[in-house]
């Protein structure tokens, strides 16, 4: 997935300035792309001079933010970006290395860094949760508020696979004689 791909699917549900795309970023979108503000303003300005997006007339008056909206070259563009084929992107991620380390060395100490970040993702999860009660439970759904609970479903099962990868690695770090 690419940045200019996640904006402009943020800004086809609705324009907005730099700042609110950021802040939407920070609540949403951010969960399953990250992104910081100051590339969030790099890629607008991107995107304006590819003639996907443009900045409406600001309004007058100190402090008013510029309101970008998708043009549609910018539509265009997001269908052929969600119509075409990606190979699933390989998992990446360090614990596993780290895990595969301990196996070859010798106990590393790894049980107090599993247990952080399993704090993470339960912190995440709940957050995840509280949107998903706040949002989606007992409504009933169009299918594009269908597909949006879809992907937080996504993060919420991702959340606990690793919590559930973390507590069995947990229960083997803990027990570094067993199976010997």
């Amino acid at each position: 997935m690419s940045l200019p791909h996640a904006l402009l699917t943020a800004l086809v549900e609705h324009p907005c300035s730099g700042s609110e795309l950021a802040e939407r970023f920070d609540r949403s979108i951010g969960y399953f792309w990250h992104a910081t503000h100051q590339q969030i303003y790099r890629e607008l300005a991107r995107l304006e001079e590819a003639g996907w997006i443009e900045a409406l007339p600001a309004e007058t008056g100190r402090g008013r933010k510029r309101q970008f909206r998708l043009l549609p070259a910018g539509r265009k563009e997001l269908r052929r970006w969600t119509a075409q084929q990606e190979d699933p992107v390989p998992l990446r991620d360090a614990l596993m290395v780290r895990l595969r380390a301990d196996a070859a060395i010798g106990p590393t100490g790894l049980e107090k860094e599993i247990a952080r970040r399993m704090a993470l993702h339960e912190h995440k999860r709940a957050l995840y949760q509280h949107i998903e009660q706040r949002d989606f439970v007992g409504r009933d759904l169009s299918r594009e508020r269908r597909l949006q609970h879809l992907v937080l479903r996504a993060g919420i099962l991702q959340e606990e696979l690793s919590l559930a990868i973390s507590k069995e690695a947990l229960q083997i770090l803990g027990d570094p004689l067993k199976g010997k």
